[in-house]
């Protein structure tokens, strides 16, 4: 089993490119593992995880409900904002500027194959990572993601998340608000679930602005143990 994991950051990266990208690298270890199969190649299969912050862009999971978009896509390009539908699960999705977002893609069979395992470790990951800034946040039964005052009139969500599996492969991710504009959450349902607020780490913190790249650190080394995995940085591909 190969637990190494190849570290990129894009960077800005525009929602379509870093999908195209993503489609690219899944692409790849599927097709080794067919090859393997087929073949008894052998080939080791790679692991990825790619940090990116994209510009203003809503994206709709594949049973998602157009309904919870709020405002039409001539509305949306007012705002300098894209609209996609995408292959992962889920409803509807906000990422932008202030915003970190994750996409491990990984072949599964090199960890466990377990998806309910693989999306528990990802929100654990989230809720480590909070801990250290004294925030206590929870899982919300029934709803992927994290959330801070789970149960009580205050129920807020700060990480959004929705994956794609075939194959015991992996592609999408998580969405962390960590300096995040939460005027572009009014303009959809979030994750089709209207009773519920959502919020940023900043707001949480009272701070104007929380350091993007101390948050990564942290969010990488609780990764790196749970899924008992060496990370290698390397250098952007796309």
């Amino acid at each position: 089993m190969n637990k190494k994991v190849a570290l990129q950051d894009l960077g800005h990266k525009e929602y379509k490119e870093t999908w195209d990208y993503q489609e690219a690298l899944f692409k790849a270890i599927v097709d080794t593992k067919i090859r393997n199969r087929r073949e008894a190649a052998g080939l080791e299969t790679p692991n990825h995880f790619l940090f990116v912050e994209h510009p203003h862009v809503y994206t709709l999971g594949k049973s998602g409900d157009m309904g919870n978009l709020l405002v039409d896509e001539k509305a949306l390009e007012a705002k300098g904002a894209t609209f996609y539908k995408i292959n992962r699960g889920g409803d509807i999705t906000y990422h932008g500027p202030g915003q970190i977002v994750g996409y491990p893609i990984l072949d599964l069979d090199n960890f466990f194959t377990d998806i309910h395992k693989y999306l528990r470790f990802l929100e654990e990951m989230v809720i480590l990572t909070l801990a250290e800034y004294g925030l206590k946040a929870e899982r919300s039964e029934g709803e992927t993601g994290v959330w801070l005052d789970v149960g009580t009139p205050f129920a807020r969500k700060i990480c959004a998340m929705g994956v794609r599996a075939s194959r015991w492969v992996t592609m999408h991710g998580f969405a962390l608000n960590v300096n995040a504009d939460l005027g572009y959450f009014d303009l959809m349902i979030p994750c089709g679930i209207k009773d519920k607020a959502v919020t940023s780490l900043n707001v949480e913190l009272g701070q104007k602005e929380v350091d993007v790249e101390e948050v990564k650190a942290k969010l990488l080394k609780h990764f790196a143990t749970l899924f008992e995995a060496e990370l290698v940085r390397e250098t952007a591909g796309v």
